[in-house]
């Protein structure tokens, strides 16, 4: 190598870290730009020999100009040859439960049928196993050329883990060219790493260099006349530089000044028009065949280039020869390419040959331009009939489909569905919308246009909401004699008008089908789809009347299939919402969960079971809410859903550890659910949830001036979403405003909060508050206005019957009630929130109980309750009143999660009692046994059998 000492340093400097020993060794970034021919692909293939040499392991790969639609090309080349001769089962135990999730997309396996994973949770996934990889194999060098070729889906992943190599036995080294590398890769351009600035840009070679690479090659005889000239034709390209003096040599041509003006003659011979003419003098035969492996791309197969050519096997084996003698083809080197269409059973029977490829990408991009447009198109479809032919599959065809012409034929339909299928189920989404966006172009058959218009749909379904929507919409409007299929695109059309913050036309869609629907069953399944956005849909006009259609509906089904126990469900959250006694929501509940209720259907969303578990959570069963999103959280990582639905499930969770009373707790996860939103988009409906979650905790745990940075970082304010969002997320933010002492603000947005509400019935204070944070937000000027919003939010807590409620709402009524009315109904908010789940709420009402009665005990009592919620403020206000009074500070914290023996028989002597005692005092130790078994006192007995179980 000619003047790439300083890059050869860099590498080695970074070699020498990776592999040296002591606490300083790790990995680092390496990034080399240039235009094409510089010697990126030889100063790799250079890195990776010294990497060889110091006994590391080595994954390389390279971009191609014409795999570049091909999903996790680049991916597969780097993982697929550390895992060839692996038996499917020890892939499994390999990979554990990522295999069915990167499985497909590195081609180790056939997608399973099911829902497929998240775009996120793939990258999870290929972030685990490269990982996984270079931990086991240290220390690893990973060398990817081209990169500006490589498919996107592997090269967005790729830029994404970058950063994390300088934590891991890991070099991680690219080269690209500048121009030409995509935005998603734009990381490339800027990593940070021990090697000095990126990207480290190469250099033309000066005329020192070329004469230097001429009397190599040629002689020392070689003129400084001829070598300048060498250099100014070949502007100091190594590349070209290289392949000059091979001409040189191959004519004998002396290499003196008198000979220099021909040398601008053989470097245009080297490339473009010039390199086509000297192609062309190898005969038809061997054009042919140049223009078929131009087509193929790279580890060209010589059987199947062959064919695409229409030449024969010694044919074939003839023009291989020609054209490695003229340095146009070479045998593909040691990297192995992937294969490219799903696999079944052991890697061993899969492993691809090496084949052939062009000596440099820019012989292959300008053979390939060469080709006549017609010819180049027929070529594309000769190649995709080879490769399926050859049982390459038909994601390995479609790359080819693509570059034809619509010409009306079923054959690439069909193909281009089956590799859009394939893609969409291994997580590459964008691939498959290509497809099946080309194969609406060829056309297919009348009767099949609707199917593929709502194939297209779900394709982009999460990345292009209004290209979906229009898709879905002209599959209705086709011609079709399917009701399934009609069925399922309406369905689809709702879902992703839901999404789109779109639920009133969601609902509309859903009535317009249902009206014209004459099946039974099937007219269930889209009512049921119907009740549940209208659930969501925040702007509702006529929500009581829903209401009683959904109980009339409910009521009188049996749950006998899984769209009956949908309805049941949502009559559960519908009675929640409107403040129906809890024993008739928890019976409803009871129905739906009497079997296993799936959170990863196919073909329906995760509202409804997770609706089915917040019921519980409001209905003073936390216990259970938790128990169910567990498991549905499981299943959404067994799917590889590791976007939306993932920070959904840790944002929720982190509700039911609030309403618990675990603060802590509840702020690390609805940290990691806003982590995983902010991936998904800011102001979307899964960022509303995480965002209000957090607020609401950091609020409860003393920090009002985090939570309004935080909320103007997000700009968590009006317009507020139309979707419904629990907690409310206008309330959260009028709760913002009472902390900062706003209380006109803070009224307004709460009465705005009524008027929305109110029309609609939803009249639960457990779900939404609303009536006490107003109470509290007008208290100073209309204090009889404060107490009447405060007995009627009482009232209304009676009415639902959660002692969490009640108890909460008891606290904020003696908080607005005259002085002499204060006690009572903090008495009774203790008693009953003592015996409730509600670890924070009892911890409020015991310190404002013990300072209204200056009563040392109870302030004692509240210390330790706000130590084990993690309630900092409170702690701090309940210790300096108690200090106050002379009293002494409770020594140490019980752990808030770890149910001691007595609490277990506290619990089971309540459950084995007759009826609920009513004590002068509360009975902490059965206090403290309902805030960590999850429930109030009603709900012992199951809870006590669930907490045996999990404890066997």
């Amino acid at each position: 190598m000619v003047e790439r000492d300083a890059e050869l340093a860099i590498v080695d400097e970074a070699l020498d870290q990776l592999t040296g020993p002591g606490p300083d060794a790790g990995g680092a970034l390496l990034a080399f730009s240039g235009p094409a021919g510089l010697g990126k692909t030889t100063l790799l293939a250079e890195l990776r020999r010294r990497a060889h040499a110091r006994s590391c392991t080595v994954l390389a790969a390279r971009g191609g100009e014409q795999e570049q639609s091909q999903p996790f090309h680049v991916a597969r080349q780097l993982i697929q040859p550390q895992l060839a001769g692996t038996s499917e089962q020890e892939l499994r135990a390999a990979l554990g439960s990522w295999y069915s999730i990167v499985g497909p997309a590195l081609g180790l396996c056939a997608p399973e049928q099911g829902a497929p994973p998240d775009p996120q949770g793939l990258r999870d996934g290929l972030d685990w196993v490269l990982t996984h990889l270079v931990v086991k194999r240290a220390p690893v060098a990973l060398v990817l050329d081209d990169a500006h070729w490589a498919d996107p889906e592997s090269l967005s992943w790729l830029a994404a883990f970058a950063p994390r190599a300088e934590h891991l036995p890991l070099l991680l080294v690219v080269a690209y060219r500048p121009d030409e590398l995509p935005a998603h890769a734009d990381a490339f351009r800027t990593l940070p790493g021990r090697a000095g600035q990126r990207p480290l840009p190469l250099a033309p070679l000066t005329p020192a260099a070329v004469a230097a690479l001429v009397r190599d090659a040629i002689g020392e005889h070689a003129d400084d006349a001829f070598c300048h000239e060498a250099w100014t034709v070949t502007a100091g390209n190594p590349f070209e530089a290289v392949e000059l003096t091979a001409k040189v040599r191959g004519r004998g041509l002396r290499p003196v000044q008198e000979n220099a003006p021909q040398l601008a003659d053989l470097a245009a011979a080297q490339r473009g028009s010039g390199l086509v003419a000297r192609l062309e003098r190898l005969g038809p035969s061997t054009v042919r065949f140049a223009w078929a492996c131009a087509v193929l791309g790279t580890a060209i197969p010589q059987d199947i280039a062959a064919r695409v050519a229409a030449l024969g096997t010694e044919e074939a084996a003839g023009a291989t020869t020609r054209l490695r003698d003229a340095r146009i083809l070479s045998a593909a080197g040691s990297t192995t390419g992937p294969t490219t269409g799903p696999t079944t059973g052991s890697m061993a029977d899969h492993e691809p040959e090496t084949g052939l490829e062009f000596v440099h990408p820019l012989i292959a991009t300008a053979i390939y331009r060469a080709i006549p447009d017609a010819l180049r198109v027929a070529l594309h479809g000769k190649a995709a009939a080879a490769v399926v032919d050859a049982g390459l599959g038909s994601s390995a065809a479609a790359r080819h489909l693509l570059e034809t012409h619509p010409e009306n034929d079923p054959w690439v339909v069909r193909t281009l569905r089956e590799a859009a299928g394939e893609n969409l189920r291994a997580g590459a989404p964008d691939a498959a919308r290509r497809q099946l966006a080309r194969a609406l172009r060829e056309p297919p058959d009348f009767d099949e246009r609707a199917a593929v218009l709502y194939e297209l749909g779900c394709a982009s379904l999460l990345t292009e909401p209004a290209n979906t929507v229009n898709h879905l919409r002209a599959a209705l409007a086709e011609p079709f004699d399917d009701p399934a299929l009609r069925q399922g695109i309406v369905i689809r059309l709702a879902q992703v008008l839901a999404h789109s913050d779109r639920l009133a036309e969601a609902s509309e869609s859903l009535a317009r089908e249902i009206a014209q629907t004459p099946d039974v069953r099937a007219r269930l399944r889209l009512q049921s789809e119907q009740f549940m956005w209208d659930a969501f849909n925040a702007a509702e006009t006529d929500s009581p009347a829903r209401s009683r259609r959904l109980t009339r509906l409910a009521d009188r089904l049996t749950g006998r299939d899984l769209t009956e126990r949908y309805v049941i469900a949502l009559r559960a959250w519908d009675a929640c919402l409107r403040g129906e006694p809890v024993d008739v929501v928890l019976h409803h509940a009871d129905r739906v969960l009497e079997r296993p209720f799936s959170w990863a259907y196919e073909d329906r969303g995760f509202e409804v079971p997770v609706l089915a578990a917040m019921v519980h959570m409001y209905a003073d069963r936390p216990g259970r809410a938790e128990e169910l999103f567990e498991a549905g959280t499981a299943e959404f990582e067994r799917q590889g859903w590791r976007g939306a639905h993932l920070s959904f499930a840790y944002s929720l969770r982190a509700y039911i550890r609030y309403r618990r009373g675990r603060l802590v707790e509840a702020e690390e996860l609805a940290r990691s659910g806003l982590h995983l939103a902010e991936r998904v988009g800011r102001r979307t409906p899964v960022h509303w949830y995480a965002i209000a979650i957090l607020l609401t905790t950091l609020l409860a745990r003393g920090r009002a001036d985090e939570a309004w940075e935080l909320a103007q970082e997000h700009e968590f304010g009006a317009p507020f979403p139309a979707a419904v969002v629990f907690p409310d997320s206008q309330t959260v933010y009028a709760e913002l405003l009472l902390a900062r002492g706003e209380a006109r603000a803070a009224a307004a947005e709460l009465e705005a909060v009524d008027r929305r509400l109110t029309p609609r019935g939803i009249q639960n204070p457990a779900w939404c508050p609303w009536q006490l944070h107003l109470a509290r937000a007008v208290a100073a000027d209309d204090p009889q206005r404060a107490r009447a919003l405060a007995a009627d939010a009482v009232r209304r807590a009676r009415a639902f019957g959660a002692p969490s409620a009640i108890g909460q709402a008891l606290r904020v009524a003696a908080e607005v009630a005259a002085p002499q009315d204060r006690t009572e109904l903090l008495r009774e908010a203790v008693t009953l929130l003592s015996a409730s789940p509600a670890g924070y709420e009892l911890a409020r009402a015991l310190n404002a109980l013990g300072y209204g009665l200056r009563d040392a005990d109870l302030l004692r009592a509240a210390v330790v309750t706000a130590r084990e919620c993690g309630a900092d403020a409170l702690v701090e206000e309940a210790t300096e009143t108690l200090l106050g009074l002379g009293g002494a500070l409770p020594s140490g914290s019980p752990r808030a999660d770890w149910v001691t023996e007595e609490e277990i028989r506290a619990a089971d002597l309540a459950v084995r009692s007759e009826k609920e005692p009513e004590p002068a005092s509360p009975d902490w130790v059965l206090s403290a046994a309902c805030r960590k078994l999850g429930t109030d006192r009603s709900g012992l007995r199951a809870a006590l059998e669930s907490f045996a179980r999990s404890s066997t």
